[in-house]
């Protein structure tokens, strides 16, 4: 249960202040700019129309509004929760990558889906709705890095060597996580293999073991440990497949000793949490609670009083009661949106520094503007579309996943 602090105005005002360098990375004033004055444009795609870099925000927002009111619930918007406040705002629907697509499967009129987030979210909305339905991401260079760093090649090499080491002696089970390629969701279905979230990832191990005898879980090793170490397999079972080195840096020895082998991915943002910021919120502010999400390293995850999904950090704070404080470790867009939603608690990132997720950030008005304003003359752009064996493999993986107890 969250324990109860009583804050004096002051001391509200000295901790914000604390946890909050906008010399750094403004984290607590993530204005709304036009998009030419986005220092990061340049890596963003550039098709977009010029008359949209210097378009006025008031402007954007009559044509989203506009498009919106034409297609009705043809048109459904979808928000991941670490979207900007300025994209979240035009949502039906926000939530987590997955929750968002079971979303988008369920709106029987839509016939065009706009996913706020990143590419495989888009992926995975295209794979369960109908066909009919056109799934548009805002910017294509909208990615993950996460998701990224586990290419479709290297995973099959790494399999290949795998399967070499191991032959029969021992089974493994593919498990993937859902920030991942839809190629790689159907590697796992080809595989007797299942996808995973944050919230069900320790259900997805048991489904493993109750199959094989080893994990091999990409592309988030954090994650992968976390729920490994929480299910009793000790640190020293693991081994981490490096993808940039032969045979990921391991011998046949390792990999035989190892229960789990984790892919060397990670989240930049999540990554970013330490424990010496848990330690120094606790010294400046004695009774913090303090959680944190999965995807960061096992030491912050064992310093942190708990830990969860985002659906699980939103109802852990949400619910706990008037007078509690929480520093939280997860991206800054949900933490200021939580700390704005609940004034009667104290919330702050532990990261003081910390910036946006930076490819979640590439989603910005004029995007959505633009692809709704070529929606609105016939024109569908920036389509994300899965072919049909890819997404025949990726459902038998999420449908394993669906079918956990």
């Amino acid at each position: 249960m969250a324990k109860v602090i009583e804050l004096d105005a002051a001391t509200r005002e000295e901790l914000f202040k604390k946890y909050s360098d906008p010399d750094t990375c403004p984290t607590d004033k993530l204005e709304p700019i036009p998009l030419e004055q986005e220092p990061a444009f340049v890596a963003w795609q550039q098709d977009i129309p010029r008359e949209y870099l210097s378009m006025p925000l008031e402007e954007l927002d009559r044509r989203i509004a506009r498009a919106r009111e034409h297609f009705g619930d043809r048109l459904v918007v979808l928000g991941h929760h670490y979207q900007r406040d300025e994209v979240i705002k035009y949502a039906d629907f926000t939530g987590d990558s997955f929750k968002l697509a079971k979303l988008a499967e369920a709106q029987e009129n839509a016939q065009f889906v706009l996913f706020c987030g990143v590419h495989f979210m888009a992926e995975s909305a295209d794979i369960l709705t109908d066909p009919s339905v056109r799934v548009i991401l805002p910017n294509m260079t909208a990615g993950c890095s996460m998701a990224d760093m586990a290419d479709p090649d290297d995973v099959y090499e790494c399999w290949d060597a795998l399967d070499d080491w191991l032959g029969d002696s021992a089974k493994i089970i593919p498990i993937t996580y859902m920030n991942s390629a839809a190629s790689l969701k159907a590697f796992v279905g080809e595989h007797d293999g299942i996808v995973c979230t944050s919230s069900n990832a320790p259900k997805t191990f048991d489904y493993a073991f109750e199959r094989g005898d080893k994990v091999l879980f990409f592309p988030d090793q954090h994650l992968g440990r976390n729920t490994a170490y929480a299910m009793g397999i000790p640190l020293d079972r693991m081994a981490v497949w490096n993808y940039r080195q032969p045979n990921g840096g391991l011998s046949r020895e390792e990999v035989e000793r190892a229960d789990v082998i984790l892919w060397q991915g990670h989240c930049s943002t999540h990554q970013r949490f330490t424990v010496e910021q848990i330690e120094q919120a606790r010294k400046d502010y004695p009774g913090i609670n303090i959680i944190v999400h999965p995807e960061c390293t096992w030491e912050v995850v064992q310093a942190a009083d708990d830990y969860g999904s985002t659906e699980k950090i939103i109802k852990t704070v949400s619910e706990a009661p008037a007078g509690s404080a929480w520093g939280v470790g997860t991206e800054i867009n949900l933490v200021n949106r939580l700390a704005h939603e609940h004034p009667d608690k104290t919330v702050f990132c532990l990261d003081p520094v910390v910036c946006p997720c930076s490819t979640m950030y590439r989603i910005h008005p004029a995007y959505l503007a633009w692809v709704l304003d070529e929606l609105m003359h016939g024109h569908v752009v920036n389509q994300v579309e899965v072919d049909e064996r890819t997404r025949k493999w990726s459902l038998v993986a999420l449908e394993r996943m669906l079918a956990l107890p």
